[in-house]
């Protein structure tokens, strides 16, 4: 792993510390909120008897009401509440908006704060206090969303503007509260103002009118407040300060208790007094000249953030702490943990050199499902026993496999799936997996999928205390549409994510070129890598058999002979190629037709997507083929063309260039290590002209595609399946010294 310069030791272990004590300090910051602040609910009904308490018999009381708290705790709690509690005032209101935010840590938070008080509190339900399923929380912490009560000579009155649903309830409830005879001064509390501001002049922050919106309501409640005699009606929402009377009746808009202002003429801190004797009332503001340093209040608003976490439970809290134990770990791992970038000269795999191994290889598909991984694991199978190993592979058993494979372990199939069923499932958790490795004693494991039968894979390389191989052989992020997953989601993430995690615990890994090295350094793998290309039998394509046969069967007489060999299904990008023959057919001089061999799901759906474009007599859809007459279809053709972009290595390719053919490919990581352009073929980028532009260009010109053809082949010769074999049992050698070196 590499450091940069700004990352030196030194500042690694600050690091590393810092995030030791903040795990500390998390954990017992934790405990106290856990254990020392109590839970608490149903405020308001002791609220309540406190205020009837404290003013009943009085001839005169004073109350104050502030909106638009905001858990505000810089002004409000530490700026506000004492100077609210130097003022002879017998209770406080908040005529909404007390809370951030609906969420039960911001309730907590507020209590928190109005425990400051040295005096009862009543909060109004507002927009932020139903916010985010609030209005559960309000209930069950303060109590009903509209109540009423009788104190001395006055009636309190508080509303919720925030359901439409309960507002005809709440008009009929209102009028039955307004008739009682008792109070000589009505005060009521809405969050939403009733009344325009007056002059209906713009609101600063806001874009919105800012009032209660229901028409209806909003008529009604003027009209009860009028008829009834409304002493006040004190409401928030807006971050302003406004009081006008109308019909007799104060209309008091206050909202500068901490929340957002612009501390300017129209809008600023304050709160709000209310007078109230037998004489009259007396309602008046009370400027404060105070506000927020920009630092202190994002220190304030970060410091909110984190002790509101730990406000909503054990989940937060535990979610964090492991966070922060991951990132010492690895600090601890960088900074503590000797590391030697550089190869261990004193492994020395010669002991294992000349020696007949045996290799137990647990894969997901095998023969006779055709495929590249089948066929690339079946050539390294025969090429380890031509030299003398031996080779116990394990696979899902299929209904058409030969009945006389030798050492091959079969396991029954959990879910096959597909049209042909041809997908099996291999039941991983039967014991006979185990029973018949132990049985078979392997000095090493190779698994060639990083899930389900590589975990398998994984698990007995433990129990036998062998080491585990890992073969790279397909780009998993090409296979989302397979996965019930957001396509992003697996792309981006799970995939890199499951080959990231599952080489790292591997002994070794085995890719087929330089690019998929490079793909699984950059994704994190740390596993030691070797890069060694698939083998291909290229003997067997230099002799093949007469193909009048196939050219009679598609009608082939001058044409120039293109193949493609994929299999039939979405990753493999059969589409391109076939938009691709599409122009082709309009611009080029030459007569062609192109043989797709292979087969998959998305077969009916390419096939009449060929009928569509009236390319029948241009592409056919070959099939199926079984491996030992590919020859035949290679000695066919004049020009291959490959499409996909999921391959890590792509060995129809070097099989085709085998059969002397050069190649046009889309450019992928596993195409560009292989095709060389000019010499072998051309590689171009995933664009539908430049590709159709090359394998025309091929098309018309006889004497370059010849030329190409024959160097393809000689490059093809460096490919036999005996090299493959010999290097990767040397592999195998290196892999077996190092396991045994680290665990002497």
């Amino acid at each position: 792993m590499k450091v940069s310069k700004f990352f030196t030791p030194g500042r690694l272990k600050v690091l590393f510390y810092l995030t030791l004590g903040a795990i500390i300090l998390l954990t017992a910051y934790r405990t106290y909120v856990a254990f020392i602040e109590n839970d608490f609910s149903g405020v308001h009904a002791d609220q309540i008897e406190q205020i009837k308490n404290d003013i009943s018999g009085r001839e005169s009381f004073e109350f104050i009401v502030v909106g638009n708290i905001n858990n505000s705790v810089g002004i409000f709690e530490r700026k506000m509440i004492p100077i609210i509690n130097e003022r002879n005032a017998s209770f406080l209101v908040s005529s909404g908006n007390a809370v951030s935010g609906g969420g039960e840590d911001k309730y907590q938070a507020i209590y928190r704060t109005l425990n400051h008080l040295k005096m009862p509190y009543l909060l109004t339900v507002g927009e932020h206090e139903s916010s985010s399923f609030g209005s559960y929380h309000f209930y069950e912490h303060f109590g009903p969303y509209f109540y009423s009560f009788i104190a001395g000579f006055a009636q309190f009155i508080f509303l919720d503007a925030t359901d439409p649903d309960a507002f005809s309830f709440q008009l009929h409830w209102l009028k039955r509260q307004l008739q009682d005879p008792r109070p000589d001064y009505r005060f009521v509390f809405i969050s939403y103002p009733v009344a325009d501001v007056a002059g209906e002049k713009p609101i600063p922050l806001h874009t919105d009118p800012g009032y209660l919106e229901n028409q209806r309501f909003r008529k009604r409640l003027l009209e009860l407040f009028n008829t009834y005699k409304v002493n006040a009606v004190f409401s928030a929402h807006l971050p302003i300060y406004d009081h006008q009377v109308r019909d007799g009746v104060h209309y008091v808009v206050t909202g500068g208790a901490g929340g957002l202002v612009l501390n300017n003429a129209e809008s600023y801190y304050h709160f709000v007094e209310v007078q109230v004797n037998e004489a009259g009332i007396s309602i008046g503001e009370k400027q404060l000249d105070i506000g927020r340093n920009k630092l202190l209040k994002t220190l304030e608003s970060l410091w909110f953030f984190i002790h509101s976490l730990f406000y909503v439970g054990w989940f937060n809290f535990l979610l964090i702490l492991l966070i922060l134990i991951a990132l010492s770990i690895k600090l601890y791992t960088t900074v503590f943990v000797e590391r030697d970038y550089y190869p261990n000269y004193n492994i020395d795999p010669t002991p294992f050199q000349g020696r007949s191994l045996k290799i137990a290889m647990l894969t997901n598909n095998y023969l006779p499902f055709i495929g590249g991984v089948p066929i690339s694991i079946d050539r390294l199978r025969r090429g380890l026993r031509l030299c003398s190993h031996s080779v116990l592979v394990t696979a899902p058993d299929y209904a058409n496999r030969d009945p006389d494979e030798m050492n091959v372990l079969r396991i029954p199939a959990l879910l096959p799936w597909g049209k042909q069923r041809e997908f099996r499932m291999a039941n991983i958790f039967s014991p006979r997996i185990g029973r018949e490795l132990r049985r078979f004693k392997p000095d090493l494991i190779h698994s060639h999928h990083p899930y389900w039968m590589g975990k398998a894979a994984l698990r007995q390389s433990r129990r036998l205390k062998v080491p585990l191989v890992y073969t790279y052989h397909t780009r998993l992020e090409h296979y989302s549409h397979f996965v019930p997953l957001p396509s992003p989601l697996f792309r981006n993430i799970i995939s890199h994510s499951i080959v990231r995690r599952y080489a790292n615990r591997c002994d070794g890994v085995i890719v087929p070129t330089q690019s998929a090295e490079e793909y699984l350094r950059l994704i994190g793998v740390t596993s030691d890598i070797y890069v060694q290309p698939t083998g291909i039998e290229f003997d067997r394509f230099q002799n093949p058999a007469d193909n009048e046969q196939l050219r009679n069967r598609y009608s082939i007489t001058s044409e120039i002979v293109m193949v493609s060999v994929s299999r039939l299904s979405k990753e493999k990008n059969i589409d391109f190629l076939i938009e691709g023959v599409g122009h082709l057919k309009e611009d080029c001089t030459v007569p062609f037709k192109c043989l797709v061999i292979g087969d998959g799901p998305e077969r009916k759906r390419l096939q009449d997507r060929i009928e569509a474009l009236g390319l029948t007599e241009s592409i056919y859809l070959v099939g199926s083929v079984a491996p030992e007459q590919m020859a035949e279809f290679y000695s066919l053709g004049d020009l291959f063309l490959f499409a996909s972009t999921s391959e890590t290595q792509g060995m129809v390719i070097l099989e085709a260039m085998a059969g002397s053919m050069p190649v046009v490919a889309v450019r992928s990581s596993g195409i560009d290590d292989v095709v060389q352009n000019e010499i072998n073929g051309f590689k171009t980028p995933a664009d539908i002209r430049k590709w159709t532009g090359q394998v025309q260009f091929l098309l018309e010109d006889e004497p370059l595609r010849l030329k190409l053809a024959s160097q393809a082949r000689e490059y093809a010769r460096g490919y036999s399946i005996k090299n493959f074999a010999e290097n990767v049992a040397d592999i195998y050698a290196r892999v077996l010294a190092a396991y045994y070196y680290r665990n002497s």
